[in-house]
Parts: C-alpha cells; sequence; structure tokens
C-alpha cells in the first residue's frame, strides 16, 4: 500500500514516521505525473513543492491554523495531504479546482488564484484571529515571482509595523514564477540564495573556541560583535529584518526536516518571520526540469514517460498576434511591448527574440505595467501591453486616469477573454468588456478569427490620441468567417441588406459563429435576420444605430458579463439616438463561473444558437 494512501489528513500526517516521509514524497511526485499528465494542469509547480507542503502541514495545524497560497496553482500537494485524492476529474465540469476551493474543503480559504494578495489576506487573518483572542497563526505561502506585485509590498510595509502578529511567510523561491523572475527582487533573493560563505566564516569561529577555549570571553564578545556585520556582508537580507521582519533561510525547501526546523522556529518566534525556502520547479520528473521548466508550469495531456503532448492543438488565437507584432516590430521601430511575467504564455518571446531592447516584461505588476506604457506613449514609443484578460481588472484605474485621460496611444491586447474553462472563476475574462465601456475616449475591437487579429493589431498601433484594447479568446483560431458584404464599415455576415430585417444580430468576436447559426435557424422560418460584425465594437458604431432603425429588434451576442459590455452600451446608444427597438442581450450571467470546459460553460449559460433562437422566437 503506498503512503500516500494512508494520508487522509494532516493528522494523519503528523502521526506519519519521519523515516516514512521520503518514501511519501516520492508518492506524491509518482501520483502527480500520473493524475496530471492524463488530465492537464499545473505539474512543474507542484513537483517543486511536495516537501515544503507536507512540513508545513506537520508543524501547523490546519484548518485551525490557516495556510494561504499565492499563487493558488501550487496547491496539488496541498489537497492530496488534505483528503483529495481523486485526481480524475481535476479541472473538469463536477472534479476538483486546479485551485484552492472552499466548496471542497475547509482546508481551503483563497479561492482567487490572481498573484500577490496572499500577504494582505494573511495579515487580515492573523490580525482577526488577535483581536478575538486566539491563539492561531496564518500562514502565507508566495511564490518568488508574487513578491514582484506592488500588492505584496504594501502588505509587507504593514506588516513590519505589527511586531506581535502571530504571521509566518514563505517564500518558495524557485527563480520563476510563470518564466524566470526578473527585477531587483529577483536579484537580491539570487545573492541570498548563493551567497554562502557567512555560514562558513561564522562556522570557523564556532569551531576556533570550542577548541580553544583559553581564548577567553574577550574573543567571545569580539566573535558576536562580529557576527551581524559579517553575516550582513555575505548575505544581505537586511531587506527583510531592516523592514522589521525576522528572516530565517535559506532553507534548502527539499529537506523536509530542514524545512520543519525552520518552521518550527517561526512559530515560536511570537511575531511575523519570514522563511526563505529554495525549490526545484519540476523536481523529480526529469522531463521538467532545467531549461524547460517553464514548459511544464502548465500542460496539456501528455505522455508520462516522455513529457510530449498528447493533443497537438492546431494554430491559436496567440499565435497570430505573436507573429503581426514580429512583423510590426520590424515596420515601426516605436512598437515596444510590455507583458506581466507572462511573456511565453500571451506569445511574446517571439518579439522579444527579435528585439530584445523593446521587450519589457515587468513581472506581477500589471498596474505598474500600464503607468509605464502611458510614460512609453508620452516618450513617442507605441506600447502594446499583452496580458490575459481577466488580469485587466487590476490595472483599471491605470487605464482610466493615466493611459485615457491623457489621451495616451497604448494598445492593451487581452488573451484568454471570455470563457477559458478548466481555470475557474478567477480565469474567466469576462469582466473586461463591461470594465472598459466605461472609459471615455477608449477603442476595443473584437476579432472574429486570425486574420481579424491581424488587422485589428494594426489598426490599433495607428491609433495615437487614445488606449485601444484588443481582445480575443483561448484556445485553437477559429476558421475564417468572411463577411459577404460592408456597411458603413461594418462586415455582413448573414442575411440581405435589401430587406429590412425582422433581427438585427450584433455578432461580437469570437461569437461569429453561433451568430450566423442563430440568423440561419431564425431565417429558415421566415423571419430575415442580418448579421453584422461591428469589429471595433466598442464604442458602438453610428452604422450599428442606424441599422437598428429598420430591424424590428436587436440581439448583441458576446462572451462577456452581460451586465454592462456590449450589449448595454448598444441599448444605450439606441436610446440616446431615440431608436425604440427593443435589445436582447447574450451572454454571461452577473456570477462566478465555476471551471468546465468552454464548451460546456457556453451550453450551462444558454449562450448556444438553439436557447438564443428559441428566446428570440418567443418575441418574433
Amino acid at each position: 500500500m503506498a503512503v500516500l494512501e494512508t494520508i487522509t489528513s494532516p493528522a494523519d500526517l503528523k502521526r506519519l514516521p519521519a523515516e516514512l516521509l521520503d518514501t511519501l514524497a516520492e508518492d506524491i511526485r509518482a501520483f502527480l505525473v500520473a493524475e496530471v499528465s492524463r488530465s492537464g494542469g499545473h505539474l512543474g509547480p507542484n513537483l517543486g513543492v511536495v516537501e515544503l507542503t507536507m512540513a508545513i502541514h506537520r508543524v501547523f495545524d490546519s484548518p485551525h491554523d490557516t495556510v494561504v497560497f499565492d499563487t493558488g496553482h501550487q496547491t496539488y500537494v496541498h489537497k492530496l495531504l488534505t483528503g483529495r485524492q481523486d485526481f480524475a476529474a481535476l479541472r473538469t465540469r463536477g472534479g476538483i479546482s486546479g485551485y484552492p476551493s472552499r466548496a471542497e474543503s475547509e482546508h481551503d480559504v483563497v479561492e482567487n488564484s490572481h498573484a500577490s494578495t496572499a500577504l494582505s489576506w494573511a495579515e487580515g487573518i492573523a490580525t482577526g484571529y488577535r483581536l478575538r483572542g486566539e491563539e492561531r497563526h496564518a500562514v502565507a505561502v508566495i511564490g518568488d515571482g508574487a513578491l514582484t506585485g506592488g500588492m505584496a509590498w504594501e502588505a509587507l510595509n504593514n506588516i513590519a509595523a505589527d511586531k506581535d502578529l502571530p504571521l509566518v511567510i514563505v517564500v518558495n523561491d524557485n527563480e520563476r514564477s510563470y518564466a524566470p523572475t526578473i527585477g531587483g527582487l529577483a536579484d537580491h533573493l539570487a545573492m541570498l540564495r548563493t551567497n554562502r560563505q557567512y555560514e562558513q566564516v561564522l562556522d570557523w569561529g564556532k569551531d576556533r573556541l570550542n577548541r580553544t577555549p583559553v581564548v577567553g570571553r574577550a574573543v567571545y564578545q569580539a566573535f558576536h560583535s562580529m557576527k551581524k556585520g559579517a553575516k550582513d556582508f555575505w548575505a544581505p537580507q537586511g531587506m527583510f529584518e531592516d523592514l522589521g521582519i525576522k528572516y530565517l533561510g535559506p532553507v534548502d525547501g527539499h529537506d523536509e526536516p530542514a524545512v520543519e526546523q525552520a518552521l518550527r522556529r517561526a512559530r515560536a518566534f511570537g511575531g511575523p518571520v519570514l522563511v526563505h525556502v529554495i525549490t526545484q520547479k519540476g523536481r523529480g520528473y526529469e522531463h521538467a526540469v532545467g531549461d524547460v521548466a517553464d514548459q511544464f508550469h502548465a500542460v496539456g495531456k501528455i505522455n508520462p514517460e516522455t513529457g510530449l503532448p498528447l493533443e497537438i492543438a492546431g494554430r491559436s488565437w496567440t499565435d497570430e498576434f505573436s507573429d503581426e507584432m514580429v512583423a510590426l516590430g520590424a515596420e515601426r521601430p516605436d512598437v515596444v511591448a510590455i507583458t506581466a511575467a507572462m511573456m511565453m504564455p500571451v506569445g511574446l518571446q517571439p518579439f522579444a527574440d527579435a528585439y530584445p531592447e523593446r521587450i519589457f516584461d515587468v513581472g506581477i505588476a500589471e498596474q505598474h505595467a500600464a503607468t509605464m506604457s502611458a510614460g512609453l506613449a508620452y516618450a513617442g514609443m507605441h506600447p502594446v501591453v499583452a496580458i490575459y484578460a481577466t488580469f485587466l481588472n487590476r490595472a483599471f484605474d491605470q487605464l482610466l486616469m493615466d493611459c485615457a485621460m491623457h489621451r495616451a496611444g497604448v494598445t492593451f491586447v487581452l488573451d484568454r477573454s471570455g470563457v477559458t474553462g478548466p481555470d475557474g472563476a478567477s480565469h474567466h475574462g469576462m469582466w473586461d468588456m463591461s470594465l472598459v465601456a466605461l472609459v471615455p475616449g477608449l477603442r476595443l475591437a473584437a476579432p472574429r478569427d486570425g486574420s481579424q487579429v491581424r488587422r485589428a493589431l494594426r489598426e490599433a498601433v495607428g491609433v495615437d490620441d487614445g488606449p485601444t484594447v484588443i481582445r480575443f479568446p483561448k484556445g485553437s483560431v477559429a476558421a475564417p468567417l468572411e463577411a459577404i458584404a460592408t456597411v458603413d464599415g461594418l462586415d455582413v455576415l448573414a442575411g440581405d441588406l435589401s430587406v429590412d430585417p425582422e433581427v438585427l444580430i450584433v455578432s461580437v468576436g469570437s461569437m461569429a459563429g453561433t451568430a450566423t447559426t442563430v440568423a440561419e435557424k431564425l431565417a429558415a422560418e421566415d423571419h430575415p435576420t442580418l448579421v453584422v460584425d461591428p469589429r471595433w465594437v466598442l464604442p458602438v458604431p453610428d452604422a450599428v444605430v442606424e441599422l437598428a432603425r429598420r430591424a424590428g429588434r436587436v440581439a448583441v451576442i458576446e462572451d462577456n458579463n452581460v451586465a454592462g459590455g456590449v450589449g448595454a452600451e448598444v441599448a444605450r446608444a439606441l436610446d440616446e439616438a431615440g431608436v425604440a427597438v427593443p435589445v436582447h442581450r447574450f451572454g454571461l450571467p452577473k456570477e462566478f463561473i465555476h471551471h468546465a470546459s468552454r464548451a460546456q460553460v457556453l451550453e450551462s449559460v444558454g449562450l448556444t444558437p438553439d436557447p438564443i433562437v428559441e428566446r428570440l422566437r418567443s418575441h418574433l
């Protein structure tokens, strides 16, 4: 019987004899490789935190003590040790989440997988426990990449001011978030990792004192007076201790007893402590370490023996953007690119390879990225900020006040818009169009296929009097859908312009296929239907308003929150123009949507052709 099978709770782990801990670690890694290779998921990060997570649960008493992970993609081991060993449906509908989930376990607290938030959560939790008179700890496990986020430093500034806070900060330092961690903090942690000579100095001094006691008290005192200076010279951990946070480490994160010892010291300290733990991403799986480690951060279904993908995806939306960026870079020396620790996922690596002086990875700092881009625009460049759609939420103030109010020519490219599927509520890119609809002077394009991604990008970098946004979904790019006609800048995808339509469908981005299918079904029932794709959907083009004057009703189909977004803006535009035509809005409901495939999510919320036709039919 595998040792892992005997662990159903942290209590079982605490009772496990120390001599079996290495075997448990081997069991966990074998389990992760076998299961994640079948389902896909975050493999590399979890292989790296096996011993660390074991030590945390042996030292602290979850859920009495609260453990917060930043980010949540490194919690697979935590799930295994808290009784969740059925990974057969990982990240699929009905199965366990790829992130912490309160619905799954009392051991899970923070579900939001957006980075750099754990320290704020943990400070609030620890403060609350103390105010209630409860002897409980909060433990924040934060990846070194998440420390590049400004919110983490806001929290550290406040944590340092509370000398009695029962809080342990574990920095999981594997030199990378999604990709290698960059910036001054990364350099500082690297110095802590590599400069261990001070330990040799101190060990030599202690040995001399033990072997030559005649040196006496004077030398003993002299040695200790130099101790701090030597330590600070060789390993300047003073950045944390000068803030007022006790620093322990670096500790080998794969030496479970050593990690336990450090955590026990931290728990007993009586105030905030930072434990610096060195881990290796992909540990124990030869295909996931070294130069290829970042390729195994998140994987699809793979062959566990070779590490190669079992499903070869077609050309992606991201590929279209990536190729066009390289082409634009050759033509436009003023085009620069910015991303927030997502160089490879958003397709900017080829641009970085071709134009290394014109690429800026700012770490997990979307706010800084947006405002830096405004500065670049002021200085005569045209920045392209490429991030996931869900992360635009974090930079809204900077988009509004720094980019839009200053009429900065900045292009935001939002990958993974709409329904992203397995990553769940925090990763769906379903808020972006509702947010940007509030921004004066902003223009938003929603390409329906790969050629339109390229076209929209070229048009966007030509705008220098305000921000532009381009958004597209995750996955393989849609087949090209050619317009059958154009009218005042709108692409007509289906219908007869010579006939006043009973239904005018405004198709938004990747929903074009759904929109044309709806039109075919309605036309087959003798309801003349016209489908238009404005391409640049915000602000609402005047041509949409004019076509609506001829229509019996308007339907807007978008993979964005139905509260706000294009549908709401079309209704507002018609109202302001005095066009009294009903507007039916089809989008994602105003709720947090759990993990499932994109198709399953769209079907569950009625954003597929048949439910749309049925709803429209009832009004015709």
